[in-house]
């Protein structure tokens, strides 16, 4: 049975070569990086984290050590595990951990702990936070991945590839929830002389001014800044 990385089926040397010119690796040293991808979706919290439980509708084959996504599964317990079935000849079971859930709050934040693909071959830890945040369309999603330790790679190296693949894994959940909202405009009123002149509804009636609702973009802006969402909980920043 051919042995797929969690990273790719093909050479590293290979992946590294089809990456685009910028990578969204955020943080990077000589001893890790953090790489951080976002999505909006029009579905629930609920729902997102309903499909977070289930790998195999949206984790990659690609990116498997059994090339079938139908070999994952997750426990989304704190202590539980995101894992793999590893079917052997005549019959033997082998599995595989990719990592493991240390944070688990339903429609909020999931935490797992895990080198994944190649990196587990490495003295490295590696941190995938995904944090869920309840917009008008929907949901906002951040997947912040944080790797540090010794390895045999060079973090300039390996860095782009872990982001490119981190990347792929959240446009497949966002895909498997119906798709990846665009971006929305920015509908709230302007807070400059123009607003303030804005033309009256009749004799002496100055216009009501827009009301001021957070829209998606308010709600993606919060997630990345790292702001508390109304009556929860801060959402965390990359280190």
């Amino acid at each position: 049975m051919k042995r797929r990385g969690c990273f790719t089926g093909a050479s590293l040397a290979a992946v590294l070569l089809a990456l685009p010119v910028q990578a969204k690796v955020i943080d990077q040293s000589e001893i890790g990086f953090t790489v951080a991808h976002t999505a909006q979706v029009a579905a629930t919290p609920e729902d997102v984290w309903k499909m977070l439980r289930t790998p195999e509708k949206w984790w990659s084959k690609e990116h498997s050590w059994s090339g079938d996504a139908a070999n994952f599964w997750l426990d989304s317990q704190a202590g539980g595990c995101f894992c793999e079935k590893l079917p052997g000849d005549g019959g033997a079971m082998g599995s595989v951990q990719h990592a493991r859930i240390v944070f688990a709050k339903p429609g909020e934040m999931m935490r797992l702990s895990g080198a994944f693909g190649p990196l587990q071959g490495e003295a490295v830890t590696g941190t995938l936070t995904i944090q869920i945040k309840k917009t008008g369309a929907g949901a906002a999603i951040r997947f912040d991945y944080v790797v540090g330790g010794y390895m045999r790679f060079k973090v300039a190296d390996i860095a782009p590839g872990v982001d490119k693949v981190i990347g792929e894994q959240l446009r497949g959940l966002a895909a498997a929830l119906g798709g990846n909202l665009p971006v929305a405009q920015d509908d709230k009123a302007d807070d400059g002389p123009a607003a303030e002149a804005a033309p009256a509804d009749g004799p002496g009636e100055a216009k009501e001014p827009a009301k001021d609702e957070p829209g998606l973009d308010d709600a993606m802006a919060d997630l990345l800044k790292g702001d508390s969402a109304a009556g929860g909980e801060p959402v965390e920043k990359p280190r």
